[in-house]
């Protein structure tokens, strides 16, 4: 691997230990600021915010800086924005400094996507990419299980001192292993914008909210799934999570391998049909806990394989204005996450089961082959039309 490639990892990394961890200590800090759970809650949101309005604002801002550039202050606003919530005074401090912590997110990955292609062998892009959010997975294996130990045993605020840590380390390597890169030409906002025109580059966007979606339906009822349908201990889900995790680490790798042997578009089709088949499966085979188990680790590796695809597609349809669309990718994964939250909880609400969201992730992975097979029919006529 390319040391390079390892700072993006470590980013990745950083970044994921930062979005995930809250879950595992909300409470922990709901018990500190003398605020409800769901009240606490909101802190997801806002740093969910503050990727979506990162993502794209950061990109053009920095559009004509040298990539390394951009890489080194989006990891220093990492370290920053994550230490100050070591010494947060207040619930409505700790809001403001969780959204600015969300805005380096998208911006960080944006960029290190179109970074990592370049830095990779002919045929190898999607593969490279995959190693950046190696890191992301990482996060979810070891750093989020370990920070949330930290969090529960010692301080919340320890878990953020762990996050700004690992965001300095990422400083320094991006610093020494990151090569210089030419920046593009450059190129006005407003050329930059014109990406949005692209009817393919909407609907690669409606792919990701609601196709991607689709993962958390599941994940963010996982532990009442685990508890009330498969009857594990509450105790056992940080130990269950650690399986998806590994899940997540195989899936990383196999969707990178998957999408430079194949097209991305062919390579999304069939993990999102395998996606359906996956949540229906849990909805109607996780009473059984061996099989919920195995079923954490395949939703968990079909999910994360998803994501060098749709980096690659993002890519290959921008032309030139790579970065923001990338980042504009990363927005639109938060809005998945709010998105399948929001939708899976409905069932949820009207009286069924804890199983009953995934069938509402099926319905969300199904509508995404149908967005993917309607871009290839639009990349097909295009490409015609400019044959002819």
């Amino acid at each position: 691997m390319k040391k390079s490639l390892l700072s993006l990892a470590l980013g990745g990394l950083t970044i994921g230990i930062t979005e995930f961890v809250m879950m595992g200590i909300l409470p922990d800090i709901a018990s500190d600021l003398n605020v409800s759970i769901p009240v606490a809650g909101y802190l997801i949101s806002a740093y969910a915010l503050g990727v979506v309005i990162g993502a794209p604002l950061l990109v053009v801002i920095a559009r004509n800086y040298p990539p390394k550039k951009t890489l080194l202050i989006l990891a220093a606003m990492l370290a920053f924005f994550n230490a100050l919530s070591i010494v947060v005074p207040s619930y409505g401090f700790f809001f403001l400094s969780r959204l600015l912590s969300g805005l380096p997110h998208g911006a960080f990955f944006g960029v290190g996507a179109v970074v990592a292609s370049k830095l990779a062998q002919k045929g190898k892009e999607a593969q490279a990419i995959s190693i950046m959010f190696a890191g992301l997975t990482i996060a979810n294996l070891i750093g989020v299980p370990v920070g949330t130990y930290i969090g529960h045993h010692f301080s919340w605020r320890y878990t953020f001192i762990l996050i700004a840590i690992f965001g300095i380390i990422t400083f320094i390597s991006l610093y020494f292993w990151m090569p210089n890169i030419e920046s593009n030409e450059k190129v006005s906002v407003k050329e930059q914008m014109q990406f949005f025109k692209k009817m393919e580059a909407w609907l690669v966007i409606l792919i990701t909210a609601i196709g991607v979606g689709g993962l958390f339906c599941w994940i963010s009822y996982i532990a009442p799934l685990l508890t009330d349908i498969s009857g594990f201990d509450a105790a056992d889900v940080p130990y269950i999570m650690i399986l998806a995790g590994a899940g997540m680490v195989v899936g990383n790798i196999l969707g990178g391998k998957l999408a430079d042997q194949f097209s991305p578009e062919k390579t999304l089709i069939v993990l999102l049909l395998l996606m359906a088949l996956d949540l229906a499966m849990v909805f109607f085979l996780s009473s059984n806990p061996y099989v919920s188990l195995v079923l954490v680790f395949c939703t968990g590796c079909i999910a994360f394989a998803l994501i060098a695809p749709i980096q690659m597609l993002i890519i290959q349809i921008a032309a030139g204005a790579e970065m923001i669309a990338s980042a504009a990718i990363q927005a639109s994964f938060n809005i998945g996450n709010a998105l399948g939250a929001f939708l899976g909880g409905l069932p949820l609400i009207a009286g069924f089961s804890y199983a009953s969201p995934n069938l509402v992730g099926v319905g969300m992975s199904l509508i995404g082959v149908l967005i993917i097979v309607i871009l290839i029919q639009r990349r097909k006529r295009s490409l015609r039309f400019q044959t002819v």
